[in-house]
């Protein structure tokens, strides 16, 4: 009999975390996402380039807030878990409708569905300290519509 691959407690603690804050996303509860960081914990939405870096209490709190305002019925799935280090990789598909403009995309009522990127970095507490998103954001605008 083989034996069977196991991950360590701080792991499967950290994946845990992750379900949390992807759980959180789908309740649409944009507080219980950041109380998941560290107060001091950055967020890296990569294609916005420098207007994505910041908070995850400011920038990933109000872009989160800002995104489930306009997207009422926006949601999520985990495809794919990986863990290296203190780093958790998140493949994640984020769908929606567009109810009301979000900002440089005017509401057509139209709906999207895009993979996305998660990496969660977390300290020795297992409390996230930085988290990097990334997408492809001309798709996510080509199917609201954009050219």
């Amino acid at each position: 009999m083989k034996p069977v691959a196991t991950e360590n407690t701080t792991v499967l603690t950290r994946k845990g975390t992750c379900i949390e804050f992807f759980s959180a996303y789908q309740e649409h509860d944009y507080d219980r996402m950041v109380s998941l960081c560290d107060p001091a914990a950055t967020v890296e939405f990569s294609p916005l380039e420098e207007n994505g870096k910041g908070s995850v209490a400011e920038l990933g709190r109000n872009l989160w807030a800002l995104l489930m305002d306009c997207f009422p019925d926006i949601d999520n799935t985990i495809d794919t878990f990986s863990a290296e280090g203190d780093e958790v990789t998140c493949k994640v598909t984020i769908f929606g409708t567009q109810a009301k403009d979000f900002p440089g995309i005017p509401s057509k009522g139209l709906r999207f569905e895009s993979d996305h990127i998660f990496i969660f970095r977390f300290d020795g507490e297992d409390k996230i300290t930085h988290v990097s998103i990334n997408w492809d954001h001309a798709g996510f605008c080509r199917q609201l519509g954009l050219n």
